[in-house]
């Protein structure tokens, strides 16, 4: 690829993360603290500053691209290999090809499983269940300690994601439908669930610069929705950041909340076939 084609393709790329992250990396910058957003580059660890950088994925020669040399996972080949640049080295692919193909394999058997929304986001519930240790302390609890806990005891705990159930205090471990390991975690994740569906993105990232950037910015559209609905749904009180409760107390709640959750799982669905076959060609070439 030319200097001027990947450029414009960078700058491009730069512009969607701009146009929906950019206020919020403002603020972000000045100090200001996000209770929703913040979420998808604290816990996940991918940094604006990443995201915002251009990867055309693996097989693909930057030609004029000396910036790349100080980048993860490129090298420099030189015109004696029929074409001179910098592109995704296969050492690289070579050093990770356990974790492609981990995610390959928990991709496959999420799609196999039927879709289930009966969660009903009752895991952020079960996060704060009977205890004093609130994970988010600048915003209250909408209805209170005990109004919460009422809540969970009053539903069944349906959650299928180990990285949620993980952060479920004692008290809700045991309330869950069935314990959830790491070592288990290929056996029960689920494409209805909005961690699963959010962790596409997290696969995504983790496999750059193997992965280009424009699907990993269709992904990470996605985790923005999802922590959106999920954050609605949760036992806080969001309103004063502009977030409207999806009251999963109340029948009209759940409903809500189950066809947003059906939303995304469709809109999940493509981008998990997309990073699947990706991994799967990413397999190919390194068994070769």
């Amino acid at each position: 690829m030319s200097g001027p084609a990947w450029r414009d393709r960078a700058a491009a790329h730069r512009a969607r993360v701009d146009a929906l992250v950019g206020p919020y990396l403002a603020r972000r910058a000045a100090g200001s603290k996000h209770p929703v957003i913040d979420f998808l580059f604290t816990y996940y660890g991918h940094k604006p500053a990443q995201l915002k950088r251009w990867h055309p994925g693996f097989g693909v020669v930057l030609e004029d691209a000396e910036e790349y040399t100080e980048f993860r996972g490129y090298q420099r080949i030189s015109a004696e290999a029929g074409v001179a640049g910098w592109t995704a080295d296969p050492a690289f692919l070579e050093k990770r090809r356990d974790t492609v193909a981990f995610v390959a394999r928990l991709l496959s058997a999420t799609m196999t499983r039927p879709t289930q929304l009966s969660c009903f986001g009752l895991h952020e519930w079960a996060m704060v269940y009977r205890t004093d240790d609130v994970r988010h302390q600048q915003v209250p609890l909408r209805l209170g300690a005990s109004g919460t806990d009422a809540v969970v005891e009053s539903m069944q705990l349906r959650c299928t994601h180990f990285d949620a159930f993980r952060f479920f205090t004692p008290a809700a471990v045991p309330l869950n439908i069935e314990p959830l390991t790491r070592e288990s975690q290929v056996e029960r994740e689920q494409p209805g669930c909005l961690h699963a569906n959010m962790d596409i993105y997290k696969w995504g990232f983790k496999l750059t610069p193997l992965i280009g950037s424009d699907f990993l910015f269709d992904a990470f559209e996605l985790a923005c929705v999802a922590r959106e609905l999920d954050m609605k749904a949760s036992p806080y009180d969001l309103r004063a950041f502009g977030y409207d409760p999806i009251r999963i107390e109340t029948p009209a709640g759940r409903a809500e909340y189950v066809r947003a959750q059906a939303d995304i799982a469709a809109r999940a669905e493509p981008l998990r076939i997309r990073l699947l076959d990706a991994c799967r060609s990413l397999l190919a070439v390194a068994d070769r």
